[in-house]
């Protein structure tokens, strides 16, 4: 593992590079996570790639100087400034929350894009409250406040767990980011920061048809947060590119037993 830093638009991104080889992977982690996530594909793609797993703002050791809004060109002028070039094709690799990153990306680039593998990822369907919370004057004063004084949300998802109307997961899931307060403002910051981040899907599959570019999604059969229904919804009408997999597991699917099935779509 390589540990560098560099300067982009008054900020200073962290990466990680594993491997050597002569084709390039960049790697976007999930919510709360850092690039080196991505370490335990070295020792099954290493030799034939590199891999650059950038921190995102607000994760791992990028320092972040800029307002609350990170905008896609950074993270293309990232990618450019690692392989030298603007004419380089990559591949993407992206987990979770990364992988609305990914997407955005490429429909930013897609003439540079050899392929995509993207590991239970965001941003396949359209998230109305994240539009709403980031994209709104008025929705981003309710989620800030929110993020303040979160205690009405509590109640309505206890009312709701009540009801039965919310799977236990999800409300463990909401819980676990949202009961302490530093939580809370991390919360806040990084949806608001990426919030330029949103794909359009219809831009997606027109884009996928006419550069070709095969799309590799896999999920945790088990996953209660990003559910395969949402992968498969999305090939449809492409099932030549996009391949839907699932693997037995939940969403925590960047772990070691996981690497080497996961390698195995490259």
């Amino acid at each position: 593992m390589n540990s560098q830093f560099i300067e982009l638009g008054g900020s200073l991104f962290h990466y990680n590079r594993f491997g050597s080889g002569p084709n390039w992977i960049f790697c976007f982690h999930g919510y709360g996570e850092s690039g080196e996530s991505f370490a335990l594909f070295e020792p099954y793609l290493g030799e034939t790639h590199t891999l650059i797993a950038v921190d995102i703002p607000f994760h791992g050791k990028t320092k972040w100087n800029g307002p609350l809004l990170l905008e896609p060109i950074l993270l293309i002028q990232f990618i450019n400034s690692i392989t030298g070039n603007t004419q380089s094709r990559v591949t993407f690799l992206a987990y979770s929350m990364g992988g609305r990153i990914a997407l955005r990306l490429f429909e930013l680039m897609p003439d540079r894009i050899e392929s995509m593998v993207l590991v239970a990822p965001d941003g396949l369907h359209q998230n109305k409250w994240q539009w709403f919370t980031t994209k709104t004057v008025v929705g981003n004063w309710i989620f800030k406040n929110t993020m303040e004084n979160p205690q009405w949300l509590f109640q309505l998802i206890k009312m709701a767990r009540f009801l039965k109307l919310l799977n236990p997961s999800i409300s463990k899931f909401v819980h676990y980011y949202l009961d302490d307060p530093k939580e809370r403002a991390e919360l806040y910051k990084i949806w608001t920061t990426t919030r330029r981040f949103r794909p359009s899907l219809a831009i997606l599959k027109s884009l996928i048809k006419d550069h070709k570019v095969p799309l590799q999604l896999i999920f945790g059969k088990y996953d209660r947060i990003i559910l395969t229904k949402r992968g498969t919804q999305f090939s449809k009408d492409l099932k030549e590119l996009v391949k839907v997999f699932e693997i037995n597991a939940g969403h925590q699917l960047l772990q070691k037993k996981y690497a080497n099935i996961i390698a195995n779509y490259f």
